[in-house]
């Protein structure tokens, strides 16, 4: 009795454990080479850059294996337990919220939000991961397979955190999604295992952002040299961030008496409230306290979910 009740006890304290780690939200998407591959790349310009980005509406409106497609991939990620967001419903909030958008701006220099259609894509849909997916059609004969390119990778930070690849069995089929889904199913335990891995990792030491401070070159003699009490400008916002990372981790890149760059800032994974905590989320705390202790203003301009960029001097 008493190792059954040991048993017992151990069991319940697994569970208990496995319930209170959250599942990562992800999100499936074509990734940059098959939208290239197949024309549904377009040309935007953030901040009088140009660059080529997806575009994902017309790869949806155009291509219905593509819909079917990701179909089958949130079918086989919501079997493992895995919430997924629709790439498709995200794009149409966007659309609904864009004209709002475009009009937010610097109240006194007219800087605009500075991101691209991209960026904007992740911070609505605040998916942890993307999962980014390639796919070619072979043809042997009258039979078809299909190979495949399954990334996972960090919303945050654009790094890789999992992978699956290969080339189905020949089929007679010739519906590209269950080439597909024969074709990922052999490996999907093991890349699931790879999300849940890393995103553990992510509850345990925070994840991953980048912070940048810069000073409006206003007139007003402010910069990070600036002294409040005897510290240094630069000093106290060194202070902030070692007060409110997990486990005080991060690292200042660069700086001078006009930016600072901080790199690998550990942040909490979640708000006090439970929901997902960004950048910017993380960089208002800073702003607040700048304003209430030093009475200082500042704006803070998102660049994605894992950038964050802090002006100070100006709204």
């Amino acid at each position: 009795m008493k190792r059954i009740a040991v048993l017992l006890v151990a069991i319940f304290c697994i569970t208990t454990i496995s319930a209170q780690v959250k599942m990562p939200s992800l999100m499936v998407v074509p990734s940059d080479v098959w939208c290239t591959t197949n024309g549904y790349m377009s040309e935007v310009e953030t901040q009088g850059i140009k660059k080529m980005v997806p575009n994902y509406k017309l790869a949806l409106q155009s291509d219905p294996n593509l819909v079917a497609a990701i179909a089958r991939i949130n079918m086989l990620m919501a079997d493992r337990g895995f919430p997924l967001k629709n790439l498709e419903s995200v794009l149409n909030t966007i659309e609904r919220n864009q004209a709002e958008e475009m009009l937010i701006t610097s109240k006194t220099s007219g800087a605009a939000l500075s991101e691209n259609p991209v960026d904007l894509l992740r911070r609505t849909a605040r998916a942890d991961i993307i999962l980014s997916l390639t796919w070619t059609i072979n043809t042997t004969g009258p039979k078809k397979s299909v190979t495949y390119t399954l990334q996972g990778i960090d919303a945050y930070t654009d790094t890789q955190v999992a992978g699956a690849q290969g080339t189905g069995a020949a089929s007679f089929s010739s519906e590209v999604p269950v080439l597909i889904e024969e074709a990922v199913s052999t490996h999907m335990d093991t890349f699931t295992d790879q999300l849940q891995q890393y995103f553990t990792d992510l509850s345990n030491n925070g994840r991953s952002v980048s912070v940048n401070i810069r000073v409006f070159d206003n007139g007003s003699g402010l910069d990070l040299e600036s002294e409040f009490g005897g510290k240094e400008l630069a000093e106290i916002i060194d202070e902030w961030i070692a007060a409110n990372t997990v486990g005080h981790m991060y690292n200042k890149a660069a700086g001078s008496e006009t930016f600072a760059s901080y790199e690998q800032v550990r942040i909490p994974l979640y708000r006090t409230n439970g929901t997902g905590m960004d950048a910017e989320y993380f960089v208002r705390g800073l702003r607040k306290h700048l304003s209430e202790n030093h009475a200082i203003v500042a704006k803070i301009i998102p660049r994605g979910l894992g950038n964050a960029l802090l002006i100070i001097g100006e709204k």
